[in-house]
């Protein structure tokens, strides 16, 4: 497992999604949050990636996976 800071979880996880892997979040306790690393077919784990944080919180807004819809940018004006 690799601790973050929330910041640097956040980059890690737009890496991942970007190339096409999953990530899925695994724990919640208080601020702190466990992601899993999948594989691009989604069926192994390959690392887990452990941080708290606004910066992680922003990223997931609320997404418990790489497979559920993003919400809008944090720049996005109404």
């Amino acid at each position: 497992m690799t601790t973050h800071t929330a910041a640097d979880a956040a980059d890690a996880l737009r890496r991942w999604e970007d190339s096409g892997a999953v990530w899925r979040v695994l724990d919640r306790d208080g601020t702190q949050v466990t992601v899993g690393l999948w594989t691009c077919t989604g069926d192994e784990v390959v690392d887990r990636v452990e941080a708290d944080g606004p910066a992680l919180t922003a990223f997931l807004a609320g997404r418990e996976s790489s497979e559920d819809p993003a919400g809008p940018p944090d720049d996005a004006t109404t």
